[in-house]
């Protein structure tokens, strides 16, 4: 593209702005369409609520009536979705012209409010567009987070009431990397697997959550006489900390927390400034034992965390189940 000037350049952004604010008008009427039509269905419902199956007879009539001259975009199922819209967001001033109706057709298809309650403040706060909302969603994002805290932890953290103040309330286990495009069946190497989340950065930093930053790669610490690399820096803005991560492509051992120990021991005393809190390191390894990595540790330990990654989407049972194991049944 040719180099613009400052005077083009500025009449540029504007009109991209413009276009961007035209198409979030259009999803917001369109939003506000939907929910009308819904409270409509659901006024109209209740006027007849002696017949049981009433609601299901009055939407496909309707269904029949609109499709012929306005689409299939008022099929049975989107009038249901309609209704279901209404009756879960019954205040029409609550509706965020942040959010397109893809974004809402997500959020009802979770049946938790909790989980609903969460995904949208997380959604909101990130500015997630409606495909990082899936990928979000698919990767069963809060399930994740809920092996390491509890629903209302979660929710508060979400909601800004409270801000972390441990590793374990940023960092995920297991973390999600199937956007990498690596296989499990694949042969890799750790720098491999580095370069491969460098080209997929921003990915990464989704799947890290908010707050996070990057900082650098391949650091290089000297200490005496020898160099050492850590594979990546990040900085997180609201912990006020350095976030190390080494990447292993083996099962986690002893060595491999005593490495990232030093390098953290390294940042404390050499590289943070005296407002920054102690440093927090992150092994993202390809199996762990957690009974080693808990003896390995000091009692006390708030700065190294051991992270499994796996290169697939998980299922909501597989993670239903490591729930129980820490929660109980």
């Amino acid at each position: 593209m040719q180099e613009q000037d400052p005077f083009t350049s500025d009449i540029r952004t504007l009109i991209l702005r413009s276009r961007a604010e035209a198409v979030r008008a259009v999803d917001h009427t369109r939003v506000k369409m939907y929910w009308h039509i819904g409270r409509r269905i659901f006024e109209e419902e209740q006027s007849g609520k002696d017949r049981a199956d009433y609601g299901s007879y009055l939407i496909r009539r309707l269904s029949e009536a609109l499709q012929p001259e306005f689409g299939r975009g008022f099929s049975v199922r989107q009038l249901e979705r309609c209704r279901q819209f209404y009756r879960t967001f019954p205040i029409t001033s609550a509706l965020r012209t942040q959010f397109s109706w893809t974004h809402y057709k997500q959020f009802l298809s979770l049946e938790n409010n909790n989980k609903r309650e969460f995904y949208m403040l997380e959604a909101g706060k990130n500015n997630w567009t409606a495909r990082q909302l899936e990928r979000q969603i698919g990767s069963q994002l809060y399930e994740r987070l809920l092996l390491s805290s509890d629903a209302q932890k979660l929710l508060t953290l979400a909601r800004g009431e409270t801000t972390p103040e441990h590793a374990t309330d940023i960092i995920k286990d297991p973390m999600v990397l199937e956007f990498l495009g690596l296989h499990p069946q694949e042969l890799y190497m750790e720098k491999d697997l580095e370069q491969a989340i460098i080209h997929h950065l921003q990915d990464f930093l989704l799947e890290l959550g908010n707050g996070f930053s990057f900082v650098s790669r391949q650091k290089r610490l000297h200490i005496g006489g020898d160099d050492f690399f850590v594979d990546l820096v990040l900085y997180h803005r609201l912990l006020r900390c350095f976030v190390l991560f080494e990447i292993k492509t083996h099962k986690l051992t002893h060595q491999d927390l005593g490495q990232l120990q030093m390098y953290v021991n390294y940042f404390d005393r050499f590289e943070i400034q005296d407002s920054e809190n102690p440093t927090i390191g992150v092994l993202l390894c390809s199996d762990k034992n957690d009974a080693m990595v808990k003896i390995s540790l000091p009692e006390n330990n708030r700065s190294i965390i051991a992270s499994k990654y796996q290169l697939y989407l998980p299922s909501e049972q597989q993670l239903l189940q490591e729930l129980k194991k820490v929660n109980g049944p």
